[in-house]
């Protein structure tokens, strides 16, 4: 069996994983104890690995990162924020599909994409 492609990361490498990301990038905000977000792991595990080198999904504990939950304004785990250009340009809370996942990326940002998920960035 392969090696988890989901990275976790924290406050210190949020900002290089994530905002300054040459690819496209869902973030994950978790927590163990909850079951969606074990449910919805393998559905990233998998677009992981299909997406290796076109983008990037990386996971943040919140109970772990807190700061960054915060930064977020993250109210519910799972939720899942979309970032293309260190820019948010979706979030999905809950579990989802791998399909759905793909549109946050896809369509973010752009009119007719993700809209009903869209939701601004915190300030």
């Amino acid at each position: 069996m392969s090696t988890n492609p989901v990275r976790e990361i924290d406050e210190a490498s949020f900002d290089a994983e994530v905002l300054e990301a040459k690819v496209p990038v869902l973030v994950e905000l978790t927590a163990q104890w909850c079951p969606p977000c074990r449910a919805l792991a393998p559905i990233l595990h998998k677009l992981a690995e299909e997406g290796a080198g076109r983008l990037k999904v990386v996971a943040v504990d919140g109970d772990r990162c807190p700061a960054i939950a915060r930064r977020l304004g993250i109210r519910a785990f799972p939720t899942i924020v979309a970032f293309i250009g260190g820019k948010e340009v979706a979030r999905h809370v809950g579990l989802t599909t791998k399909d759905k996942l793909l549109r946050l990326i896809e369509g973010g940002g752009l009119p007719g994409g993700a809209g009903r998920d869209r939701a601004p960035s915190p300030p």
